[in-house]
């Protein structure tokens, strides 16, 4: 691992620390994200509602409230079909619970990934429309890119309105459309907005349509709280990878703190079976490797619709067993996915280990699973992955990307077999008939290669800062907190720490991790965890550089400093 570390000017590192009244540590991590204003360094420290912006300023947002407020005065008809992602899934649940508020009972349908594919395909909609025609179609997380769809339903006689957040290549002409990327040109890519999610937006439109029945002195408008809804918007916003900067950093960082006290009957029976202590504060780790999977695995082997009914469910009975039935159906998603990351890896070891970008495809996988197997090889390879299943002549799944490589720019250059893609530069999804995989799997290495220029070999560790061992304190702590929520857009910072000497040996357990104790200058002991490190444990008695993340370590009522350690070299 190639570490890298770019000094900064001291002289005006020290005068923004000053400004902001901040330490020096704190002041070079804010430089490093473009904050060098004590002003603009204040505001994202202190993120506050108050600076969500008019929903009104995103286009098309106003005609969709208004278009809203009439079903709701004529009570129509309503069908939300959502995708069937976390996104997807805290998107339906929102918009269905806002518009129940207002004597509205919209039908929701979520895709069934094995029998409708992804997004708004036409076996999806002739199952929304099963129970009868609706006034309005709502699509949810998918429907940028359906013009056949749109106009099916248009046909029919039916009002249609997307909300989305995925690039579009033609969007539908004969619907209401609100996607922050659609009509978007350069001007617009600083909009605190750009970058929200399908959640955020709903959460937009759920903001508008409130300041238009305000307005109309709706009784009911008045009552609802959308602050209190924030849990579902921070559950999509922090799963789908979406930077957190903007607007989603506001959303997220109160969203989270909702979370923590959230009454929802569902997510509280989801959170105590997936071991999350909100009593310790939640931070989007939570959300990403235990809620979020949970919520992901019914749509991944089943029916997603469950998991949008444990959301909205009142019934602490139902919410109990449905969130065990996720937890089972996240084990098993587990199994599966633990066998083809296997078969992924050896893959890639013994055909493809020289290529900039990798596609691998079995009879055998699940499309399912696949997005999670191209995320764990994408990460221990370093190299953008697409993993694909089988799907009867096609073959179907996601890719994942690393850091400076667009993936749908890459895409954009190699996708004249693809059947269909679309997703965000981190994450697409891809399919294609099976009779193409080897020229599209020649086509994508090399747009790969030609994006990236041939320099993706070696995984480079970026270090925010260094620090001494002295600096690892609870001040310090205290500020990484104001940094929070990390994700895209603001990584967690990894610190180095130099010339660190060990004085026992570290401590293995579970065959594969190790902790570790090192000292500062005035002899306090400092505690350290390596995770499926234990084939590399650095030496006794010399000096090595650290490369670390910090957390707090909550175990059995204690709250421990703790070094996550990332990487480690021999002094030079």
């Amino acid at each position: 691992m190639r570490w890298t570390h770019t000094p900064l000017p001291a002289a005006e590192v020290e005068a923004l620390s000053k400004r902001a009244g901040v330490s020096r540590v704190l002041a070079e991590l804010l430089w490093r994200t473009g904050l060098r204003d004590g002003d603009a360094a204040a505001t994202f420290l202190q993120p506050a509602l108050s600076g969500l912006n008019d929903p009104f300023l995103l286009r098309n947002l106003d005609a969709s409230a208004t278009r809203l407020r009439q079903a709701i005065a004529q009570r129509e008809q309503v069908v939300v079909l959502g995708d069937y992602d976390v996104d997807g899934v805290s998107s339906t649940a929102l918009l269905v619970m806002i518009l129940r508020r207002f004597g509205l009972n919209p039908r929701f349908v979520v895709p069934r990934r094995s029998e409708d594919g992804y997004g708004l395909s036409r076996s999806a909609i002739d199952r929304a429309l099963e129970a009868g025609k609706p006034q309005l179609f709502i699509a949810l997380d998918c429907g940028t890119n359906s013009l056949v769809e749109a106009s099916y339903l248009r046909a029919q006689g039916i009002d249609v309105m997307v909300i989305d957040h995925h690039r579009s290549k033609e969007p539908p002409g004969e619907c209401l459309l609100i996607n922050p990327h659609a009509h978007a040109d350069e001007s617009s890519v600083e909009e605190p907005w750009r970058n929200l999610c399908t959640v955020g937006l709903v959460f937009k439109l759920c903001h508008g349509l409130l300041k238009q029945l305000r307005a109309e002195n709706h009784p009911v408008a008045f009552r609802v709280k959308l602050r209190d809804h924030l849990d579902l918007v921070a559950l999509g916003t922090v799963a789908d990878l979406v930077p957190l900067i903007g607007e989603n950093r506001i959303l997220a960082r109160h969203g989270l703190r909702i979370l923590e006290e959230t009454q929802r009957p569902g997510l509280r029976a989801l959170m105590d079976i997936a071991g999350v202590k909100p009593s310790q504060g939640l931070t989007p780790t939570d959300i990403s490797f235990r809620l979020g999977p949970r919520i992901n695995a019914s749509g991944r082997l089943a029916d997603a619709a469950l998991s949008v009914e444990l959301l909205l469910s009142d019934d602490a009975t139902f919410c109990n067993e449905t969130a065990q039935q996720l937890d089972a159906f996240n084990r098993e998603r587990q199994d599966i996915e633990r066998a083809i990351t296997e078969e992924a890896e050896r893959m890639i070891e013994e055909k493809y280990l020289s290529d900039s970008g990798v596609v691998l495809f079995a009879e055998n996988w699940h499309p399912g699973v696949v997005g999670i197997v191209a995320g764990r090889v994408t990460r221990k390879y370093n190299r953008p992955c697409v993993v694909l299943g089988n799907e009867g002549e096609m073959a179907k799944g996601s890719g994942r990307s690393i850091d400076g490589v667009n993936l749908v720019a890459v895409l954009g250059t190699c996708c004249e077999n693809l059947t269909s893609w679309g997703g965000h530069p981190m994450a697409v999804g891809v399919s294609l008939p099976k009779v193409h995989l080897e020229s599209f799997r020649a086509g994508f290495a090399a747009a790969v290669h030609t994006h990236a220029g041939g320099d993706i070999a070696a995984a480079r560790l970026d270090l925010a800062a260094w620090i001494t061992p002295e600096q690892i304190n609870e001040r310090l702590m205290d500020e990484l907190e104001s940094l929070h929520p990390f994700g895209q857009g603001n990584p967690e910072p990894v610190f180095g720490v130099r010339g660190v000497v060990l004085r026992t040996r570290p401590e293995v357990f579970k065959e594969q991790h190790f902790r570790f104790q090192f000292e500062d200058g005035r002899g306090r002991r400092l505690h350290g965890v390596a995770w499926k490190q234990a084939h590399r444990l650095p030496p006794v008695g010399v000096p090595v550089d650290l490369a670390v993340e910090l957390k707090w370590n909550h175990f059995n009522n204690r709250k421990l400093l703790q070094a996550g350690l990332i990487d480690w070299r021999l002094t030079e």
